[in-house]
């Protein structure tokens, strides 16, 4: 099979039929095997019942429904789990994301040999305050901690090689880095393309404001695990050795400052009196704490490569 299209979805009833039309007339103008794969993420409307009712009337589609709204990520993983497809695309069900942009996108993964190819809507229809504004100024700091040099990383519209799907695990509101996981796992041939951007012709949007909240807790959590999450002690333990460097020299200063004062009889005042004796004493506990952190997370990573191995690929050749 030659596409698997992954469209996660949320209340959008009077969009599904369309959006089902447009695609299959993409697909069979260019003569391509497919799958659509529904995931309705808890809609509350009649978006499980128009599924059903495609599903019956053509084979190639598919259905992934949720009793409750677990998340675009959860949606996505579900549909990458179900994909059979030699390239996969994802597109949002709003209609915002037009299927004529799919045999460009399918030809970058299967002819340039591209891993993933993100859209880039440079042209917008939302609002500037409310989305584009705080669109941009997140696609930057994403290119910034990531290195991952896209425009725009949160675009629905994505195509990918099979392997890269089966090779990353979209959780939380991860969703929005995917570009990013898919970097970490080794796949690096990434690029974007310019995709059209269409107004909602129905309902609203899902997203509010808090998503840019949550996007940059994601973020800094995604920075953190891709630079640290192979090497805690590189972090943990230089941390917790700084620490205890200093709260150990601090320790040594006032015991020979005491010994100094005593000896030459000059004035001086209990240790436990001395307010630096505390802070140097919490510094080598927080150092020592730290240290062993970062030395348990070795040894769970240790096991874990012992459990784990990753296989991309095998052949096997006749003499």
């Amino acid at each position: 099979m030659q596409l698997s299209i992954v469209i996660p979805l949320l209340n959008e009833e009077e969009s599904l039929t369309e959006l089902y039309n447009w695609i299959v007339s993409v697909m069979q103008s260019n003569s391509y095997s497919y799958e659509i794969i529904f995931i309705d993420d808890g809609s509350t409307d009649g978006s499980w019942k128009s599924i059903s009712h495609l599903s019956v009337q053509d084979s190639q589609v598919k259905g992934i429904k949720f009793n409750r709204n677990y998340g675009k990520s959860q949606a996505l993983h579900a549909g990458f789990l179900e994909a059979q497809g030699d390239v996969i695309i994802t597109m949002d069900a709003d209609l915002q994301d037009n299927p004529e942009e799919i045999p460009e996108l399918f030809d970058l993964i299967q002819k340039e040999q591209y891993d993933l190819v993100s859209g880039w809507k440079k042209k917008r229809y939302d609002s500037v305050l409310s989305k584009n504004l705080p669109s941009k100024l997140f696609n930057a700091a994403a290119r910034q901690t990531s290195g991952v040099k896209l425009h725009d990383f949160n675009c629905g519209i994505k195509a990918f090689r099979k392997e890269v799907v089966k090779n990353i695990d979209v959780y939380g509101e991860m969703h929005r880095y995917i570009p990013v996981l898919a970097k970490n796992a080794g796949f690096s041939n990434i690029t974007e393309k310019e995709v059209k951007h269409q107004a909602r012709k129905y309902g609203k949007t899902k997203f509010g404001m808090e998503r840019f909240i949550y996007g940059f807790l994601d973020l800094i959590s995604i920075w953190f695990l891709s630079k640290f999450g192979k090497r805690p002690m590189h972090l943990f333990g230089a941390l917790g050795v700084l620490m205890f460097f200093f709260g150990f020299s601090a320790a040594a200063w006032i015991g020979i400052s005491k010994l100094y004062k005593l000896y030459h009889h000059l004035p001086n005042i209990l240790v436990t009196q001395n307010p630096w004796f505390y802070i140097s004493l919490i510094l080598m506990v927080i150092g020592t704490q730290f240290f062993l952190a970062g030395f348990l997370g070795e040894l769970i990573l240790r096991s874990k490569r012992d459990q784990v191995r990753y296989l991309i690929s095998k052949t096997t050749g006749i003499q």
